[in-house]
């Protein structure tokens, strides 16, 4: 669906709460296939990497960055004024319910012309998640999901794979550098000595899709932002897996711990985090 096929604001001031809540979701997907082809057509169009160095790559990444956070913005306030916004790259409020957005979750691998990236949004009323949406551009690939209204792939249902023996199983890691990084060694030797094998793919967020859909069995990481964690944790639920409850301790502000996974590997993994 085209962002100019969604209603606007105008439109929207006078609907029902439980009608705006269906309209924030269209609007949400819409938008994150609208930024996602900015993305898109941004990696395609940028310079090679030979004889560039990485700074260059870095700024050129950062405008990029920039420039799809602030279509999304627009794209969102413009159709919900009374909401609030958080973007990484610019900021915004946390004081009222609000859009928590990464604008391009995967950045080391954008800039090294990796295609595996995406968009991340969500929306955060009352304290807890209500709508998580991570949009993979490269792929076409639109994770969706609603609280309470299950978890989808382009509109197809997705559930997590179920599956409870770690020796069996596939375990993304990911790499805070908040963090020492003994304490991230340490984590991912614990896994393997349960017997799961461990993947480190550069996306946050999209791993934690690619356990709502699973693909993979469930993704850990010792500290993570709310704009990486949020959107991929409401999917992982709404697929029928468990995740911690991220938002406790301040957790929208100053990030937390994160695990999302198959309800059989949760008492595995929880006791590999130290979480227990």
């Amino acid at each position: 669906m085209a962002f100019s096929n969604i209603a606007r604001a105008s439109d929207t001031a006078s609907l029902p709460v439980a009608e705006r809540a269906d309209l924030r979701f269209s609007v949400a997907c819409a938008v994150a296939r609208e930024a996602g082809a900015l993305a898109r057509r941004r990696f395609n169009g940028r310079p090679g990497t030979t004889g560039i160095n990485l700074k260059g790559h870095q700024d050129y990444l950062s405008a990029v960055d920039a420039e799809v956070e602030n279509l999304i913005r627009m794209r969102l306030l413009d159709s919900f004024p009374e909401d609030a916004f958080f973007g990484e790259e610019g900021g915004g409020s946390f004081d009222r319910d609000v859009w928590v957005v990464d604008p391009i979750d995967g950045t080391a691998n954008f800039v090294r012309g990796i295609s595996q990236f995406c968009i991340s949004i969500a929306y955060v009323r009352d304290g807890r998640m209500q709508i998580g949406i991570i949009y993979d551009p490269m792929h076409d690939e639109l994770f969706a999901s609603e609280r309470d209204g299950g978890a989808t792939l382009n509109g197809e249902p997705i559930r997590v794979s179920g599956l409870a023996d770690m020796q069996s199983a596939t375990i993304e890691a990911g790499w805070s550098t908040r963090l020492p990084l003994t304490r991230y060694v340490e984590l991912v030797d614990r896994i393997l000595a349960d017997g799961a094998g461990v993947r480190r793919g550069g996306s946050g967020a999209l791993a934690l899709a690619y356990v709502a859909a699973g693909r993979i069995d469930g993704y850990c990481e010792l500290h993570m932002n709310s704009w990486d964690a949020l959107a991929g944790l409401l999917l992982i639920e709404e697929a029928g897996g468990w995740a911690n409850d991220f938002l406790a301790d301040a957790g929208l502000r100053d990030g937390n711990i994160v695990l999302g996974c198959t309800s059989g590997l949760k008492d595995s993994l929880v006791k590999a985090m130290g979480m227990t």
